[in-house]
């Protein structure tokens, strides 16, 4: 789009901001104003732009979720009318003029009302400290959200307001970026080496350039007192709000509490009058205190909780799209020394996504259907004989990976046809992560650029050869992938291929990481940037790749916070989503899946929390007492020996998606469910019994006892940590007078490649699984492929009444405003809202037939013995589907050992990349 153009966009925009104009009206004020405007842009723009900008307005977001504590007092609508909304209107035209949909920008007005209406009020002479969380999602806007916040908050009298921004320089930079544009109005970096020559008004500065706040830190530099003491230092002393924009990190603290003492602290208890906003960004990510971590981190956590309590009055306000660890932190925790932790012990606000957002749930539920290929996402199978999955500092990169090679290809024909539909001037951006090690990812830099470099010049020969060029292997290749890959998006291979040169002749490969930022976005062209970021953690936390359209990951870490944040590539593809693909080994895309669905659930429970006026305390204590919170609990505070953990099962799906593999154990399980079975037909309830369901047999008014004995004698792999009997057991023995003691029983008999199978009086068609064939090296049959579950999705919905269930779908697509008339287009409805309705708990008895490996699964083993393990008949598995409890809040206790765990998941270290070794 040109700056013409552009502008275009921008009046029409804003003008609709204050008036909404049909389809025809619309069209008829575009033709008018690119007359008017001296545009002179043809019919096929026009219409182009008219589609773009419908398209934008039709975009929603949705209020989201609070939660707040007892003590909440509101303030806000008495304080508006002495309220100048001048930071916030200056910041609403500016998100008019990028282009945000006009619902969007309602929402987020109201949005940050209701977050600021929390803070304590800056007209409130007395002493207040106010400590609270705002949920959002990777990629989804939380730092606009955050930047709308400054500008009521300054509007409404907060005098310092300090941002904290990630652990590295390239995040806090990107982020000062972010805040001269939406709240200082001016270039600090330019203005910091220029003086009054460089004070140049950008973003908000350029629709009124008054009352511009004092930056205490800029785009080039850090927090430095020298710095800041020749300003006037004392923070009262400033006419207009003070704003620092700081990197997580212990020195920068340490220098910012020492400045704030020697300059501004007053009275017998040297504090500070003025009232003080601290935003956390990435607030799980260092913040927390968590008790076996590094001293740094621990000081870090320390170091916040100075800052707020050298004020009388502060605000703490943690932004976070991964929150596990946060609501881990134990909100009774008081240390003397301390102060006290950053429990968000007054309120959490859990944000919507837009419509349009590119998130985990479309890309790893809904984009991953039960009968095809997935969407978005490609498998890597090729890469342990090149970069193995786990390497040393000294791993060679001598060749790529087919699979790197095949998404580079798509990535150069992804930027083709951007540029074909109009999108020439916007960045575009590939991924490849695959090493935490700085070198090894420099030794992929190379290779890449070579690759690339092979296709420029290959373009450059014999791009314009038409038909022939395929002659030409290189081309050949390219042409395989358009035609796997992009085919429906441009069926027209020759503009594509015309077109091609011109579009990437450009593209580069850059390093992103602790001794290199090759990223850079800036500077005014008619034509976007074509980058390939090869990095490690500096590209897995907050740093924003600029149209990112293909991805490469190859990461193991299973850690909840740092394998979605990760997720660069979640965001908004406004005009190129059917682009979009990300690589990633089978077992990241279970992780992600699995993780995608406990956010979903998790905002969920905001909600719910919300409806039940729960206090933030309450939601803290249910979302540690989620099952799921097993993994994130145990690295949170991760120590030697034992750790015991507290987990609800109220409202829980409990299944065994790691099942032994060791011979003597897996007999002994085969027996359990043959006396299951029998001890059922004893009791009237065999085959001839049984309702015939999709996916088995159902069978109902199931005694306890008969599921109690399958649990005592079932053999758990210690890796299966949920799946422990005693536990289960124990909750069970609670509720079996009531509440658990009928059950229905779902025996599994599908139609599958697989022989039937004789078990314990029933014949019945075994599930096919495939499994993780590497860790037969544990004697462990770990489920693999769609979300790692042995169950099918709606699987849940089996014995729960047809009117209950009609009616949490009908509750479920009002929720999500979905639109469930169209069968083809009907969403897959996730098993827990029919969870929620159950009047008995289901067992369901898995009778699984392990897949052979395929040839490729074969050549990923290191060693090829361990398929000499692998079952010869049908092994079994169990779910249970356990209803909510009138007792939610009972919990029972669960022991993981934590020498096991780490040999398992690993250091954090290990896992996070967040030192990235030179």
């Amino acid at each position: 789009m040109t700056a013409e153009l552009k502008h275009l966009d921008d009046v029409v925009s804003q003008s609709l901001a204050h008036q909404r104009k049909s389809g025809t009206e619309l069209r008829m004020f575009i033709t008018t104003m690119n007359g008017a405007l001296n545009v002179n842009a043809g019919p096929d723009a026009l219409e182009q732009l008219a589609r773009d900008i419908e398209e934008r307005f039709g975009i929603t977001m949705g209020l989201g979720a609070m939660v707040d504590d007892e003590s909440f007092r509101p303030w806000l609508d008495e304080a508006k009318a002495s309220i100048d909304p001048f930071y916030w209107d200056r910041y609403k035209k500016l998100l008019h003029k990028n282009g945000l949909p006009q619902d969007v920008i309602t929402t987020t007005d109201e949005l940050t009302d209701r977050i600021l209406g929390r803070l304590g009020n800056p007209g409130l002479d007395e002493k207040w400290d106010r400590r609270g969380m705002v949920v959002g999602h990777v990629q989804s806007g939380k730092t606009a959200n955050y930047t709308g916040l400054i500008c009521k908050a300054a509007d409404a009298g907060y005098r310092l307001i300090v941002v904290i921004a990630g652990i590295h320089n390239n995040l806090r930079n990107q982020t000062q970026e972010r805040i001269d544009e939406g709240f200082i109005g001016r270039d600090t970096g330019r203005l910091a080496t220029q003086g009054k020559k460089g004070n140049r008004a950008i973003g908000v500065g350029l629709f009124d350039d008054r009352h511009v706040p004092v930056g205490l830190t800029n785009t080039l530099a850090d927090f430095r007192k020298d710095t800041a003491s020749t300003n006037t230092s004392q923070i009262d002393s400033y006419k207009v709000p003070v704003v620092l924009v700081i990197k997580k990190n212990h020195n920068t603290l340490r220098n910012l509490l020492d400045w704030l003492r020697e300059n501004s602290a007053r009275g017998d208890d040297q504090m500070i009058d003025q009232p003080m906003l601290l935003i956390d960004d990435e607030a799980d990510n260092a913040s927390i205190n968590t008790k076996y971590s590094k001293d740094e981190i621990t000081k870090i956590n320390g170091q916040i909780r100075d800052l707020l309590n050298m004020f009388h009055r502060s605000c703490y306000v943690g932004y976070t799209a991964t929150p596990f660890a946060n609501i881990f932190v134990d909100p009774d925790q008081y240390d003397e020394a301390l102060k006290e932790d950053l429990f968000p012990k007054h309120f959490i606000v859990g944000l919507d996504a837009p419509s349009n957002y590119f998130g985990a749930k479309k890309i790893f539920i809904d984009g991953i259907p039960d009968d095809g290929d997935p969407v978005w996402l490609r498998y890597i199978t090729d890469n342990e004989d090149v970069l193995p999955m786990k390497h040393r500092i000294d791993q060679t990169v001598d060749e790529l990976p087919e699979s790197l090679k095949e998404a580079v290809r798509a990535f150069l024909i992804a930027r083709t046809i951007r540029n074909l539909r109009g999108q020439a001037s916007k960045h575009c951006s590939m991924l490849v992560n695959a090493s935490r090690f700085t070198k090894v990812q420099g030794l992929l830099r190379n290779r890449l650029h070579q690759y690339v470099g092979g296709i420029q010049d290959t373009l450059r020969v014999n791009g314009a050869r038409g038909e022939a060029a395929l002659r030409d292997a290189m081309i050949a290749d390219l042409h395989e992938t358009w035609e796997r890959e992009y085919f429906d998006a441009e069926p027209d291979w020759s503009k594509v291929l015309a077109a091609m040169l011109e579009a990437v002749a450009a593209a580069k490969v850059v390093e992103v990481n602790s001794r290199a930022n090759g990223l850079d976005y800036t500077g005014e062209s008619n034509v976007g940037q074509t980058v390939i970021a090869v990095g490690g953690f500096s590209l897995s936390r907050g740093l924003t790749l600029e149209g990112l359209t293909v991805t490469w990951f190859l990461r193991n870490t299973m850690m909840y916070d740092t394998l979605m944040q990760m997720g660069r590539w979640f965001g908004y593809r406004g005009g190129y989503e059917d682009l979009c693909r990300i690589w990633m080994p089978s077992d990241a895309i279970d992780w992600y899946a699995h993780i995608a669905e406990a956010s979903e659930e998790l905002h969920l429970e905001l909600k719910k929390m919300e409806k039940a006026k729960a206090t933030p305390s309450d939601f803290g204590l249910a979302v540690r007492s989620h099952p799921a919170s097993l993994l994130v609990t145990a690295r949170n505070k991760m120590g030697s020996g034992q750790k015991h953990i507290l987990i609800g099962l109220s409202n829980a799906w409990v299944e065994t998606a790691k099942i032994t593999a060791k011979p003597k154990e897996l007999a002994a399980n085969h027996e359990a469910a043959v006396r299951l079975l029998e001890g059922m037909a004893a009791r009237g309830l065999g085959p001839a019994a049984a309702d015939k369901v999709n996916g088995g047999h159902l069978l109902k008014d199931v005694p306890v006892e008969v599921i109690d004995q399958f649990l005592l004698a079932w053999r758990n792999h210690e890796q299966a940590f949920l799946t422990q009997p005693g536990p289960v057991r124990g909750y069970i023995h609670d509720r079996q007078d009531d509440e658990l003691k009928e059950w229905d029983v779902l025996v599994t008999d599908v139609k599958s490649e697989a022989d039937n199978f004789d078990i314990g009086g029933w014949t019945v068609g075994p599930q096919m699984r495939r499994i993780g064939y590497a860790d037969l090296g544990d004697h462990l049959l770990s489920m693999s492929g769609k979300r790692a579950r042995i169950a099918s999705r709606g699987v849940e919905r089996i014995g729960v009444d047809e009117e209950k269930a009609k009616q949490a779908e009908a509750a479920y697509l009002a929720a999500e405003k979905l639109d469930g008339t169209d069968e083809e287009k009907r969403p897959s409805f996730p098993d827990r809202i029919y969870r929620q309705v159950r009047d008995k708990p289901l067992f369901v008895l898995h009778v699984v037939q392990v897949r052979q490996p395929e040839e490729k699964d074969i050549d990923q083993l290191r060693d090829k013995s361990v398929l000499d393990r692998l079952p010869e008949r049908p092994v079994i598995g169990w779910s249970i589907s356990l209803p909510p409890s009138a007792k939610p809040n009972d919990r029972v206790e669960y022991i993981i050992n934590m020498v096991k765990f780490r040999e398992i998941y690993g250091t954090e270290e290990d896992d996070d990349g967040a030192y990235e070794d030179d």
